[in-house]
C-alpha cells in the first residue's frame, strides 16, 4: 500500500482528450519527465493507485496529454478526471535529479541558528519570482536557496538561516 508520506503532489488530471483514453494532465512539477519513471500515482476514491503510462506529450509548460495503460476509452478516461496526481519521493531522487519545491511540502522548517522549528510547509507559492513557503498559520517564509543551509530528506527537515527579525513580522 502506498503511503501519503512516500509521495508528493505534482498535479491533477483534467478532461479526456479525444476518444482513445488520452487525458490532459495539469502539472506543477515535471519530475516525471526528468526521471526515468514509467508510472504516476493517482488518488482514486481516497486510495493511492499506481497508473503506468504508455506515452505523454507536452501541450505547454504546465499541461501534457497522457495515455495510461488499460485506459482505452473516453468513458474510462472520464472516470479519472479530477484525480490528484502524485509522484514517489524515492524515484524523484534517482539519477541525481534536482529536488523541486513541490517535493518539500510537509517538511519541517528549522532555524539553522537556534534549532527552533519554525513550522511545517503547507504549500509553496511560486506565482511570483520570489518563491515562498507557506507554513501552518499563514506564515510566509522566503524559499530562497541561499537561505537554505541543509535538507534532511529522511527526517523531512529543511534548515534555513533567516534574516534577523523576519519571524517577528
Amino acid at each position: 500500500m502506498i503511503k501519503k508520506e512516500d509521495v508528493y503532489r505534482i498535479g491533477q488530471i483534467g478532461k479526456p482528450h479525444g476518444v482513445k483514453g488520452e487525458l490532459s494532465f495539469h502539472f506543477e512539477d515535471d519530475v516525471f519527465d526528468r526521471t526515468d519513471a514509467d508510472y504516476l500515482i493517482l488518488e482514486v476514491d481516497g486510495i493511492l493507485v499506481p497508473f503506468f503510462f504508455e506515452e505523454y506529450r507536452f501541450r505547454n509548460d504546465v499541461t501534457a496529454y497522457i495515455k495510461f495503460c488499460d485506459v482505452d476509452t473516453e468513458v474510462q478516461a472520464r472516470e479519472l478526471t479530477g484525480s490528484e496526481v502524485f509522484f514517489p519521493r524515492s524515484v524523484a531522487h534517482q539519477d541525481g535529479a534536482c529536488r523541486s519545491w513541490a517535493q518539500l511540502l510537509g517538511f519541517s522548517l528549522i532555524d539553522a541558528t537556534t534549532g527552533y522549528q519554525i513550522g511545517v510547509i503547507q504549500s509553496i507559492d511560486n506565482t511570483t519570482l520570489n518563491v515562498l513557503f507557506e507554513l501552518e498559520g499563514g506564515k510566509l517564509i522566503p524559499a530562497n536557496e541561499e537561505l537554505i543551509t541543509d535538507i534532511d530528506g529522511e527526517k523531512r527537515q529543511i534548515f534555513i538561516t533567516l534574516p534577523e527579525g523576519l519571524l517577528d513580522l
